[in-house]
């Protein structure tokens, strides 16, 4: 067994990079699947594509964290894996590995359609689980780190789907991108079955119904915030993941893999960087809050803290995305994004840390399903077909600008009130 938080850490974070390499390798080859002569897609069913995904994703988020509050850690017997949180993940990347390789034999938009429907099945159990092991691990006062660390496989992991889908599709088509993507999830989700899962406080309503455990969760004023403006945070960058190597080879006249290449390197950079202050800066700020708040409000002061980051990093960001759509040159462009891309980056810790500690702790797995479902459904569900309809009837650049006005709205829903210790039992 993997008892070792260090290789449990390790283990997931690199099923997490995995995860974002899978989901971006789209967005890299997207200009080519559209030229692709069985395919011809419009930019209303190249959005749509991303839709299909996020539709599977957000659809069974809530059921695998209704499964995952109720998993046990030991089960009545080694065959009965799949009623454990390990179970719940391997069974997931397997799922979500086979259907980014499936991806790579799609012939027609609804077999595409139906390939990438199927990845986002799969990733919803990994997304919803694999945050609450890690918040079990973590030590108190490091959560925010632990996160940080966890959630860096966002920006590599999406960087290295663009730089591979550029490199592999100029040599060897956009179909090998995807049989490249779809291998190395399978060969680490057998892994997980070998984690000692660490101790956690259960629910004892175990009969509730899915709609039941909804019900504290809207009760939670700071978690329905966080929320909120994670939704909108979530469309700009929905938006922008899926038509940035279009969008750039477009406007500036620059070769596909060259976009790629680029922009995967930014995001590297500006998204380690980001992550990685988020995290320490959440920590802080959640820290500074707590301390200057009572003992019964401590902790929600401190996931207050958390979600004024989010906030603040959406101020700095918002003009700098508008910035880059606005810019004359593609330097100009590469040089805007990335300091959005460090802004935004920001977040990344301290909102799964406030989504984690707003809610009692038998339901933090539905909260990050619940959070799951909700970012996408009012989120980046809608953002790629929106710019692909707006790009068909305008132009790609109009259809852009709609992403950095949601970044500002974000940066609104989050901004809340530091918790008075007067006001504990009514906030």
């Amino acid at each position: 067994m993997i008892r070792r938080p260090a290789f449990i850490l390790a283990l997931l974070t690199g099923l997490n990079f995995v995860n974002y390499v899978d989901r971006t390798v789209l967005a890299a080859v997207l200009k080519r699947v559209q030229e692709d002569p069985d395919l011809k897609l419009t930019d209303t069913q190249g959005g749509l594509l991303a839709t299909a995904f996020l539709v599977g994703y957000f659809a069974m988020s809530p059921v695998f964290g209704w499964l995952g509050d109720r998993a046990s850690d030991q089960p009545d017997s080694p065959w009965m894996f799949w009623q454990t949180r390990r179970g719940l993940m391997t069974i997931g990347v397997l799922i979500w590995s086979a259907a980014t390789y499936s991806s790579g034999h799609a012939h027609s938009f609804w077999q595409m359609m139906a390939a990438r429907a199927v990845v986002g099945v799969g990733e919803a159990s990994y997304a919803a689980v694999a945050p609450t092991i890690i918040d079990d691990l973590a030590p108190a006062d490091k959560k925010g780190k632990w996160l940080s660390v966890f959630y860096l496989a966002i920006p590599v992991g999406s960087a290295l789907g663009y730089l591979l889908g550029g490199f592999i599709e100029k040599r060897w088509g956009w179909r090998v991108a995807f049989y490249a993507a779809g291998g190395p999830g399978a060969m680490l989700a057998l892994l997980c079955l070998f984690i000692k899962e660490p101790p956690r406080a259960l629910s004892k309503r175990k009969k509730e119904t899915v709609l039941q455990m909804l019900k504290p969760l809207l009760k939670e004023r700071l978690y329905v915030r966080a929320v909120m403006g994670y939704c909108l945070f979530t469309f700009a960058l929905g938006g922008f993941a899926h038509w940035a190597p279009k969008y750039i080879s477009a406007q500036y006249s620059t070769p596909l893999d060259h976009a790629n290449y680029t922009f995967g390197l930014i995001l590297v950079v500006a998204g380690a960087l980001g992550t990685g202050v988020g995290g320490w800066w959440g920590d802080r700020s959640a820290k500074k809050a707590g301390a200057n708040a009572s003992l019964e409000t401590k902790d929600r002061a401190g996931v207050a803290g958390h979600i004024r980051v989010c906030a603040i990093a959406s101020l700095i960001g918002a003009p700098f995305a508008l910035a880059c759509l606005l810019a004359p040159t593609a330097q100009g462009f590469f040089a805007m994004i990335f300091v959005c891309e460090t802004a935004l980056f920001l977040s990344t810790s301290p909102i799964n840390a406030a989504l984690l500690g707003s809610v009692p702790t038998h339901l933090r797995t539905s909260a990050m399903a619940v959070s799951i479902f909700a970012i996408h459904l009012l989120g980046d569900l809608w953002s790629p077909p929106l710019v692909g309809v707006v790009a068909d009837h305008s132009t790609m650049q109009h259809a852009m600008l709609l992403l950095p006005f949601a970044i500002a709205l974000s940066a609104v829903a989050w901004w809340v009130r530091p918790i008075a210790p007067i006001r504990s039992t009514q906030e």
